[in-house]
Order: C-alpha cells, then sequence, then structure tokens
C-alpha cells in the first residue's frame, strides 16, 4: 500500500476515498442503495484505497454508519478512517458528544477527526481542547482542521497544549491551486497532511484532453495522471466515487510514477498561484 508519511500525523494511505453523497445528502440518510454503497466502500478498500473520508453531516450520520459496515473483516491498523464534526457541534462538550456518536457509529476508533470548519457556536481553543481530550481517552488519533485558510490554521494551531494540529483539508486541484500561496507550504513544511478534496473537480479533471495526453505516455487516464500528480505534489487526494470501475481508475493511480518533467509540464499547464505569502 502506498503511503504519504507526515511528522504529525504518522503515515497515511497516499490516495483516499471521499463519501459525500454516499448514504445522503446534507443531513439527510438515504438507506435505499445501502449494499451497493457498502460493497463499493469494501472494493476500494480491497483495491488499496485505504483512507476513507466521511463526517457527521454526510447523511446524518448514515454515512459513517455504511463506512462502519464496509470496513467490517479489514485488517484496522491498515486502515485510516478520517470523519469531522460541524460546526455547530463545536463546544466541548458537543464535541465530545458528537466524537463518541461517530465511533460508535463507525464501529472503532477514528484516526483523524476535524472540525468541517470554522465555528461561529464556539471559540476555536475550545474545540482544540476537547479534540485534545478526546485523543487522551482514546477515541481519536489525531486532529485537524478543514476548510481554514492559513490565518485560522495557525489560530487553532496555537490552541493545541498537549498534542500537535496533525493535518488540514481543504478544497484542491489542478484547477484550484490557491492554497499553494500559503496552507500547503506551511501545513506541509511543519509535519502537517494536507487533504485534498475535490480533486477531480466532479468529473472535468477526466476530461481534460491535456493530461488525458501526458497519460499516453504511461497508458494511464487524465484522472490517473492528477491523482499522481497530487500524490507527488505531497497531498493527499480524496477523490469521492461509488462505482466500480471509477474506483478501479483511481486505484489505479496508486502505481503511476510521474518524471520529474512530466509534473513540471503540468504545473505549467495551469494557473497557479502568483507565489507564496509570508507567514
Amino acid at each position: 500500500m502506498r503511503r504519504a508519511c507526515f511528522r504529525r500525523a504518522g503515515c497515511v494511505p497516499a490516495v483516499g476515498l471521499g463519501t459525500w453523497g454516499i448514504g445522503g445528502g446534507f443531513w439527510t440518510p438515504d438507506r435505499s442503495r445501502d449494499a451497493e454503497w457498502i460493497e463499493a466502500i469494501r472494493h476500494a478498500i480491497g483495491r488499496g484505497i485505504k483512507l476513507i473520508d466521511t463526517a457527521e453531516m454526510y447523511g446524518g450520520g448514515h454515512a459513517e454508519e455504511l463506512v462502519g459496515a464496509a470496513i467490517r473483516g479489514f485488517p484496522r491498523d491498515e486502515l485510516f478512517i478520517v470523519t469531522k464534526v460541524w460546526p455547530t457541534h463545536a463546544g466541548y462538550d458537543d464535541v465530545i458528544k458528537a466524537a463518541r456518536r461517530s465511533s460508535s457509529r463507525l464501529g472503532t476508533y477514528i484516526d483523524l477527526y476535524l472540525l468541517h470548519a470554522p465555528s461561529s457556536a464556539a471559540p476555536v481553543c475550545e474545540t482544540i481542547r476537547a479534540f485534545e481530550a478526546l485523543v487522551d481517552a482514546g477515541v481519536i488519533r489525531y486532529f485537524g482542521v478543514s476548510n481554514f485558510s492559513l490565518g485560522e490554521l495557525l489560530e487553532a494551531e496555537a490552541c493545541a497544549k498537549k498534542h500537535e494540529l496533525a493535518a488540514v483539508q481543504n478544497y484542491y486541484s489542478l484547477y484550484h491551486r490557491r492554497d499553494e500561496l500559503d496552507v500547503i507550504p506551511y501545513a506541509l513544511s511543519n509535519g502537517m497532511a494536507y487533504i485534498a478534496y475535490t480533486p477531480l473537480e466532479r468529473g472535468a479533471i477526466a476530461r481534460d484532453a491535456r493530461l488525458a495526453e501526458v497519460g499516453k505516455k504511461y497508458g494511464a487516464t487524465a484522472v490517473q495522471v492528477a491523482l499522481a500528480w497530487y500524490v507527488r505534489r505531497g497531498v493527499v487526494p480524496i477523490p469521492k466515487s461509488e462505482r466500480k470501475e471509477h474506483i478501479d481508475e483511481i486505484a489505479g493511480a496508486l502505481a503511476l510514477e510521474l518524471s520529474g518533467e512530466d509534473f513540471e509540464a503540468i504545473a505549467r499547464m495551469f494557473p497557479a498561484a502568483a507565489r507564496p505569502r509570508l507567514f
């Protein structure tokens, strides 16, 4: 299994599977395709995609239930399960309760627990204090934040007293490289994992002729080229898929190694951040 290693988060699978839309939508469960969704997640794990990302908001917790059902029987120490607490649950007591509910639905401890977005419901230090208590209690292994700017990330990081903030998960793709200005260089230079959601731009990357042309050299698709580029960039992409053929395509990226020349050529193909900001 190909892994990416970070000082604060340890070694994690290099490519993950997102589950937004699996098991329902925004706080609303959908149980009509449970068997299909469980089989899709199990298929991904079997193909080496062993980081699974979910959230309490996805289907009102039903996505977590499906992940929990899907991972049964797989060696737990080979998996890396990420879930997220919604900002309205960011207060100390609410975080503790939400994490325990998520852990119960998953049927296991949580490898990485993230605040889904900045919260107006509670100071971020209160959330981080709860995260640290959850680490001490063995409910979670690591914690981090999602949809945070660099300033917000620095504020959250300063709150951590007993355990380090291990990861940040933001929107990032070849079409949206804004975080290269500051969040990615700061995270990676300080040992945090950077997890990229929507890395395939909801199917647009698959239709990119430039990436497809590069892929011809490797017998790879545009999707596989993009995912291999992210891995070489040092970030962990978590594309969402529920179709086995698409999961197989994603898994194929785990064996693809781009040359330095092609990595740089791809970087030049897409608009990038002008220059890093100071932090």
